[in-house]
This record gives C-alpha cells, sequence and structure tokens, in this order.
C-alpha cells in the first residue's frame, strides 16, 4: 500500500478544507457501500448451508469440500492489499465498480458448475473480484466520514453489516438451496450488486492517493506464495499428518512470508505498511478481528452440517434457527459504541473475544444429545461476542492509523477478515475432517451391502455416510447413522475445545495490550 499523505473527495475540496455535503448524501453512501459488504459476508457462510446438497449433487471428496469453501477467502485474502493499492491509484469507488460488475458476472456462471473442480475454479475466480470490492468500503467510509464520532458509528454500522451478513448467509442459502438448487446461492450476487451499480457513481464521493507510488509486481506475487501453500499445508497436517507435503506447504508458505516482509521495509512505497504493526494498538485490534472471523466462521461449518445432517432440519429451517444470533450481533455491535464512552475500549474488545470463549466451552463441555438448543445457545453467545469484538476493534484500527495511512489500515483490517474466515474454515474445518475420519467406526456388515466406493465416501464426510445410510435397510442404516454422528461429533468436541482456548487467551491479551486505550470521546 501506498503511505502518501492525502486522499481526495469528489467534488473537489475548496482551499479552506473538504467540500461540504449534505448529511444525508453521506448516510445514503453508507447505505450503498453495504450492498458489497453484504455480498462478501454472505458469501463467506452462505456457501456453508449448500455444502450437504453440493456433496450430493457432484461427489467432491472431503478435501474437494473444503477447498470449495476456502478457494474463495484464499484468493480474496492474498490480493486484499494489493487490489487496495491499485484503488489508491485508480479510485476506490471506480475500482469497487469494476469489482461489482466481475463479481456479479462470474456469480452467475458459478451457479451452473458441472463438477467440483469448476466449482472451485469459479469459487478462485470470484475470490479475484471480491478483492476490489473489500479494502475500498472501510476506506472510503473513513473519507465520507472525517468527524470521529459519526465514524464511529459509521464504521459500527459497517462492521454490523459485515457480521450480521455472516449470519444471515445460512438464512438465505438455506432458502435458496430449499427452494431451487445449490446454484442460486451464488446467483443471489446479480440483486445485491445493482443498487450499487445504480446510484453508486451519483452519491459515493471518489477517493483515491493524489501521489501513489507504482504497483510492486513482485510483492503481489510474494503475498499470494504466502498464503495458497501456508493454507495447504495447514490443510494436510490436519487431515494426513506432518508428512512432507503439510510440512512442505507450510515452511514454504512462512520463508515467502519472511521475504514479503523484508522486501516491504526495503521499498519507498510498499505494497503492505509495516511500521503500522509497530503500533501495539494496531496490532492487536487486527488480531482481535482475525480471531473473532475465525471463531465465527469455525463455529458456522459444524453447526451448519449438524442442524442438517444429524438433526434433520431442511436447509431454510436451519437457517431460521440461526436468527437470534443474526439479531444478537447487529445489537451488539451498534450497542457498544455509547458504550466505549464510559468503558475502556481494550476491555470491551476482552468482552467480545470472552464472549466467543464461552460460546465455545457450551459446545466443548456440552451435550447435544438433547438437540440443536444447546448448540444454537452457543451461536448465540458466540455471535454477541463477534459483534462486540468487530466494532471496536475496526474503529481501533483506523484511529491508531495517521490519516494519511487509511487506505493502508483498511485494507489491512480487511484482510484481517478474511484470513480469519479463511483460517477458521481451513484450520478449525480440517480438524474436524480429521477427527471424524480418525473416529468413524463403521459397522463390519456395511461391506456385504455397500461399494467400496460408498464405503469410503461414508468415511469422508459426514454427508457421504448420510448418503450412504440412506440406501441401506434399517437396522443397517441406524447403525451407519450412529456412527457417523458419534464420529462427527467427537471431532465438535475437540474444534469446539481449541477454539476455547484461543478465544481465552485472546481476550486476557487483549484486556492486557489495550487497557491504557482511553475511553472515547
Amino acid at each position: 500500500m501506498t503511505t502518501s499523505a492525502a486522499t481526495t473527495r469528489t467534488p473537489t475540496a475548496p482551499a479552506g478544507g473538504p467540500a461540504v455535503r449534505a448529511p444525508w448524501r453521506d448516510w445514503l453512501a453508507l447505505g450503498l457501500l453495504m450492498f458489497p459488504v453484504l455480498l462478501v459476508a454472505v458469501d463467506n457462510t452462505a456457501l456453508t448451508f449448500a455444502l450437504p446438497a453440493i456433496a450430493r449433487a457432484l461427489e467432491p471428496t472431503g478435501v474437494q469440500l473444503l477447498w470449495i469453501v476456502d478457494a474463495y477467502p484464499l484468493v480474496l485474502a492474498g490480493l486484499l492489499v494489493s487490489m487496495g493499492s491499485l484503488g489508491d491509484r485508480i479510485g476506490r469507488r471506480k475500482l469497487l465498480i469494476i469489482g461489482s460488475i466481475g463479481f456479479a458476472a462470474l456469480s452467475a456462471a458459478t451457479a451452473f458448475a458441472p463438477s467440483p473442480a469448476w466449482l472451485i475454479a469459479g469459487r478462485a475466480s470470484l475470490g479475484f473480484f471480491g478483492a476490489m470490492l473489500m479494502p475500498s468500503t472501510l476506506s472510503l467510509i473513513r473519507n465520507i466520514f472525517p468527524q470521529p464520532s459519526r465514524r464511529r458509528l459509521a464504521v459500527a454500522i459497517w462492521a454490523a453489516g459485515f457480521s450480521g451478513g455472516a449470519a444471515l448467509g445460512p438464512i438465505f442459502g438455506g432458502w435458496l438451496v430449499e427452494q431451487f438448487w445449490w446454484g442460486a446461492v451464488f446467483l443471489v450476487a446479480v440483486p445485491l450488486m445493482l443498487p450499487l451499480l445504480a446510484f453508486g457513481p451519483s452519491f459515493i464521493p471518489e477517493s483515491k492517493d493524489p501521489a501513489p507510488g507504482r504497483v510492486d509486481v513482485p510483492s503481489i506475487l510474494l503475498s499470494l506464495l504466502v498464503m495458497v501453500p501456508l493454507v495447504y499445508g495447514i490443510k494436510e497436517l490436519a487431515t494426513e499428518g506432518a508428512g512432507p507435503a503439510a510440512i512442505a506447504g507450510i515452511a514454504f508458505g512462512l520463508a515467502m512470508g519472511a521475504v514479503f516482509v523484508r522486501r516491504q521495509l526495503r521499498l519507498a512505497n510498499p505494497l503492505l505498511d509495516m511500521p503500522l504493526f509497530r503500533n501495539r494498538v494496531f496490532s492487536m485490534a487486527i488480531t482481535a478481528n482475525v480471531l473473532a472471523l475465525f471463531s465465527f466462521n469455525g463455529f458456522i461449518l459444524f453447526l451448519a452440517q449438524h442442524l442438517q445432517l444429524l438433526e434433520g432440519m431442511s436447509p431454510s429451517a436451519a437457517g431460521i434457527a440461526m436468527i437470534p444470533a443474526l439479531v444478537a450481533t447487529v445489537v451488539a455491535g451498534l450497542a457498544v459504541v455509547p458504550l466505549v464512552r464510559r468503558v475502556r475500549p481494550g476491555f470491551v474488545v476482552a468482552a467480545g473475544l470472552a464472549f466467543s470463549a464461552a460460546g465455545y466451552s457450551m459446545v466443548s463441555f456440552g451435550n447435544h444429545d438433547g438437540g440443536p438448543s444447546l448448540l444454537l445457545a452457543a451461536l448465540l453467545v458466540l455471535a454477541l461476542g463477534v459483534g462486540t469484538a468487530e466494532t471496536i476493534s475496526n474503529d481501533l484500527i483506523l484511529g491508531a492509523a495517521p490519516p494519511e495511512k487509511s487506505g493502508a489500515a483498511a485494507a489491512i483490517s480487511e484482510t484481517g477478515y478474511e484470513v480469519g474466515a479463511l483460517l477458521g474454515t481451513a484450520v478449525l474445518g480440517s480438524i474436524l475432517t480429521a477427527s471424524y475420519q480418525h473416529n468413524l467406526r463403521l459397522p463390519d456388515a456395511l461391506a456385504e451391502s455397500a461399494s467400496a466406493g460408498a464405503i469410503h465416501n461414508a468415511g469422508e464426510t459426514l454427508a457421504g455416510a448420510m448418503d450412504v445410510a440412506a440406501a441401506l435397510p434399517a437396522p443397517l442404516a441406524d447403525a451407519v447413522r450412529q456412527a457417523a454422528a458419534a464420529a462427527f461429533d467427537s471431532g465438535v468436541h475437540v474444534t469446539a475445545a481449541i477454539g476455547l482456548v484461543l478465544m481465552a487467551a485472546a481476550a486476557v491479551l487483549a484486556a492486557v495490550v489495550l487497557r491504557k486505550v482511553p475511553t472515547a470521546a
């Protein structure tokens, strides 16, 4: 990202300060910016509820199923900072419009993918255009709302839209899959982009760096060489153990990360402004962002499968069951804005992370045999924490960075969101898959009633086991379902325990590092 001093607004600012805009135009511009925010957030979780239908229609392997989820956020996270730099050069609104057109067109095409490989490729391509959308929104908000009090409320609405959209995704996804087919979750991007494309050029002021440095192509390539092998290595480690592929992927990704950091420190106009991370408040706020999304997306991953495959809920019914969590996320994000005038922001962020830990503790130590009530209650608690932590951490990120570096800070914040979402599904999803495969004990009689391919599918994923059971006679089918449910449940306990430890440690760290941040004005 470039770090030049100023940003410009449209209309052209007079010598005495920025151009005066009617307040209603500012809030209308914020409303239009919510459409890409909602789209990206919904896309991160809507597909999760379509996974059982995709598994049945396209018959992906367990690894392919994870890549269908992860291909999009992987490319997105790898290109966010690069696209943020491009937005500084050509204009953030212009990049937002380009990304919206490309995203809508590719979404419509991806909806009709005929195979897992095509679907993974389509998701990766969507990540390219999605990376154009997100860096622009937060930096444009900083430009539209320069006053701290109005900016804080705007950021709260932005964060509530993102976290609320993540919870809304399963509702849309579940209803679309049930009423139409799994590809419908992609088509929703088209109507969501229409208001932005129709009114954005008129109501969203342009913002760009008047003196940008050149885009460093080697840094862009290095950022991708960090993310792709690192996530691949994590997947291999969780599913196959510490084999050569896992170790090589992680080692190569870390090595490229070191090269990337050294290059950024040497460049006059770096792609990623590394000195921002020397600010402890900025770094801790980014960490809180990453972990909040890590906890939420990881939780949604196993909850969606549990509700549909074990509880027998339809996709839309499972989505509707999450409505209280959606409401809690939005309410928490907005409620903490006045709270930080009386309570130090660091303690508010720590409390949000502690709520996430409490949600995971309910799953880790609870009994899942009594129906979905426990898991849905845990999601509600976790949603309160995510809404709280995201809102204040984003305001701290923008406040900790100097105004001339707001574009860089926004891109890093967005990257934190996507990295958290990516790692939530990659790490916890891989651990859940590995635990399921390791603990599954299928009945011996299955070999006499099912083909080798069917048995293999049952051993790969919970959806595969349920499909195999559906074709078996009642006693054997019940035995397969019970074995698969027990294996999946054991994996959920393991992943929830890991989430509990991470969130509890993050809450303590946030309270210590951010304890001296003063209350908001």
